[in-house]
Formats: C-alpha cells, structure tokens, sequence
C-alpha cells in the first residue's frame, strides 16, 4: 500500500492565486479582521496601515467581547496583500477574514 499523502498547499500561495486572478493590480483591497476588545490588539491592526491613505473602520461586538476592524487602501500587488495579512497573522489573537 502506497501513501498518497499530498502536501498540504501552501494557503498563501492559494491566495496569491485567487487574488492574480480575481484583481488588477494596483487596486483599492478591502482587510477584515477580528481582534478581542482590547486597545493594545485594536492598536496593533490598526498600525498595520498607513492611517492618512486607509479607510479604517472598528465595530464592537454585540457583547462587546470582540471588535471587527475593517481597512480599504490601495495595495500594489498581491505580494503586498500576503504581506500585510502575514503581518497580521503575528498578532496574538488576531483572525483574518
């Protein structure tokens, strides 16, 4: 019996693809995240983006246990969307959708 384990694909490269194909580059990029209702991780998120050129917006949840942060700026290419979104993913507690 053989193992037909394949790789588990890259998710990075899997978006790289999907945003090749979907986008024209330079273009406006729409970032949501979820973060606890915390200052220092709300402050975090938001310092990933250049605040005179992004729209940022910040929504509490309905408990207030949560905030949704929602960022549109013009991204260069889809290497700069991984970039920021590998940025993020080093925040503790932070989910991107």
């Amino acid at each position: 019996m053989t193992d037909k384990h394949v790789p588990d694909e890259d998710p990075w490269e899997s978006l790289k693809e999907k945003l090749l194909m979907t986008t024209k580059w330079p273009s406006i990029y729409m970032f949501k995240f979820i973060v606890k209702s915390n200052n220092q991780s709300i402050a975090k998120v938001q310092a990933l983006f250049n605040t005179q050129v992004a729209q940022i917006e910040s929504r509490i949840s309905r408990n207030g246990n949560y905030v949704s942060i929602t960022a549109k700026e013009v991204m260069i290419s889809a290497d700069a969307v991984i970039e920021r979104y590998k940025e993020a993913s080093e925040i503790e507690g932070v989910m991107s959708l």
